[in-house]
This record gives C-alpha cells, structure tokens and sequence, in this order.
C-alpha cells in the first residue's frame, strides 16, 4: 500500500519526536512491504517565522491532498516568544484550531491507558493504580467555546471580556455517534460529560446523546457532571470505557486522564473528520524548555502513528507490531527520563527510536 502522509514537525520537541515515529513507520513500511510518501508542511511557529502567519493556504491543500497527518508539538514558550506578542489570530495556536477546522476535524480520540510497566509512575495511590484503565475520550474539536465569538471591550471605563460557547444538534450528534462506534469495538460503555445543572448547551448535549444511545441498545449510558468526572478520574479511573465529551471539557480531562497514565509523554491522539482522513499527534505540548536536548519521550507521537496505521490505513497487524514494541520495550526497562524509575535504563529520544524500530520484524 501507498501511504501519503502530511507531517507538520511544528514546534519546540516537535521536530524530533516526529523524526522518531517516521523511523517507525518507514520500519514498518519495509517489513510489511508498503511505500510512504512523505510531504513537509509548516505550521504554528515554524510557519509564523517564514510566512508571518500560523497556518498558510498552501499548507491547508498540502494537507488535504495527503491521506492524513502526522504532527509534533505547535507552540512556544507563552512568556519569553516573539510569537505571543502577536494578536491571538497569529498566534501558533490559532493554526491549530486552523487546520482542525479546515479539514473538518471533529473528532478528536485521545486513548489514556496505563501500562502495567509503568504502574510505578502513577501519581494515584496503589489500590487505585493496582485496577488499572484503559479508557478513550471522545472529543468535540471544532464547536464550543473555542470556536465561538469572542471579543474584548470596554464599558464605562470597565474592560470586559465575552466568549460565546455554541452548539447546535448535529454537532452533538455527529460526535456522539462516532463515540458509540467505538465503544462498541471496546467495552461498551459511554460516560457522556457535560454541566447539564448550569448550561444550556450542555441541556442540548445530553438530550441529542440520548437520542443517540437509542440506536445503540448494546451500549450503556450513564450521565456525568463535568466536576465530578474530574474527581472520579483520580479517585476510580478504571470504571471508564469511552468519555464523550464537548471540546473545553474534553481538553481539560484528556490532560488530567494523561497525567495519570504516569506521562502526559505516552498519550497518543487522533482527530478524524467523516472520512477516513486524519490527523495524529501526542497528547502533550512543546516542551520548549528541553527542546533540542535528546531527552523528550516520543512514545506518544510514535503511538499516534500506530493509530494513524489503524484509523486511517485500516492496517490493524502493523499497528499492533507497533503498539506490541511499546510494551516490550517499557517490559525491558528502557525509559526516557520523564518515565524513568529505579532499575530502568534511561534512554534519549533517538535511543528508544532506535530500539523499538528494532522491535518492528
């Protein structure tokens, strides 16, 4: 098979954790006898420093016009980079929510499992961590709050701040018929969050998502407070399947479901659009603070593309080969340092590249 993919290197540890995972899938290309063709695309701050804007028209058709999309890290440090004296529209994050947009990407999947090897760097106490999880959070990407209109004034010598948070039906609707359809490849279970005690928008949230369930009589349904989701994912992970979620909840969560995975450095993620098309990047941020220093985890990036090989290629074995060197390794003990504990052999970002490209035959 011919695999066209778009990479966005971006910013901060970006470029070198994506160099990491196309190691991986140029490994896998090779064993499982598949070609790939790579196109470079710039965006966020990288882009901002050549064409004085986040995200370029060419670079949305580059993107179009690959299969899907492999991404690093966008962003820099928000105190000391020229890119944050910029207005917000020039921002590197405006370029994300740019190309989420652009390719219509509404659903963002953002798995949080803890590994049994890394059970030790759970922060949650060991009766918790000892259960175990396995969840996938079901993101709305391109509505709510971050997608509303905003604005700043003043009223009576008053400065004044206003963002709108908008949803209509079939936003929810297409959100949460995607978050049924996975549940129902795993352990049939949905945990729909919202704050259906205060918003409006979460009222509509929870009524469309029960129309929905309806259609799906194998799924369980419970309904949950955006608060109290944020308790129980630290006080009993494991009793989640799928939490399907609007876009400013589920940004907030994901982060959190991270952490206690032991490294926000091993959470992959996905957003999809109708089609099969995506685009694939790791959970964390830039981490511009240890960029160019070897030492960033790209496990996460390196499981995104896993998920890239799965969602969008439909090549479930090379996948698993993937995700099946990731265990193995973390089985061996080889750690970067953000998932370093006693007895392990900590290892730079080319290192665990190297090794888990070594775990691929």
């Amino acid at each position: 098979m011919k695999l066209n993919i778009a990479c966005i290197e971006g910013d901060g540890i970006g470029p070198e954790i994506v160099t990491e995972a196309k190691k991986i899938l140029d490994k896998v290309a090779e064993v499982y006898g598949h070609e790939i063709v790579y196109t470079n695309v710039l965006m966020g701050g990288a882009s901002i420093d050549v064409h004085g804007v986040p995200l370029t028209e060419e670079a949305v058709n580059a993107a179009k016009a690959a299969d899907a999309v492999l991404m690093g890290s966008i962003g820099g440090d928000t105190t000391t980079s020229p890119w944050y004296k910029l207005p917000p529209e020039l921002r590197p994050e405006a370029g994300l929510l740019g190309i989420r947009k652009a390719l219509n990407l509404f659903a963002n999947l953002r798995p949080a499992v803890l590994y049994e090897e890394l059970s030790d760097a759970c922060p949650l106490k060991k009766e918790i961590s000892s259960a175990g999880f396995d969840m996938m959070i079901m993101r709305e990407l391109t509505g709510g709050l971050y997608f509303g209109e905003r604005y700043t004034t003043e009223e009576n010598g008053i400065r004044k701040a206003v963002d709108t948070l908008t949803y209509d039906e079939n936003e929810i609707r297409r959100i949460a018929v995607k978050g049924f359809d996975i549940a129902m490849k795993r352990k049939k279970k949905v945990t729909s969050v919202d704050k259906a005690n205060v918003l409006d928008s979460s009222r509509l949230w929870r009524k469309v998502v029960e129309e929905v369930a309806a259609d799906y009589p194998e799924v369980t349904l419970e309904h949950m407070l955006v608060d109290n989701c944020a308790m129980q994912l630290v006080k009993n992970p494991a009793q989640f399947d799928v939490i399907l979620t609007e876009n400013m909840f589920g940004d907030i969560l994901s982060d959190e479901a991270s952490m206690i995975t032991g490294s926000i450095g091993m959470l992959a993620s996905a957003s999809l659009n109708d089609s099969k098309f995506g685009l694939y990047e790791p959970s964390h941020g830039s981490a511009p603070d240890i960029a160019g220093k070897g030492i960033a985890n790209p496990i996460a990036t390196i499981l995104s593309a896993a998920m890239m090989l799965r969602y969008t290629f439909d090549l479930d074995k090379e996948a698993d080969a993937v995700e099946n060197a990731v265990k193995t390794i973390l089985r061996k003990g080889y750690r970067t340092i953000d998932i370093m504990s006693e007895g392990c052999t900590q290892v730079g970002c080319k290192e665990m590249g190297d090794l888990l490209a070594d775990e691929i035959n």
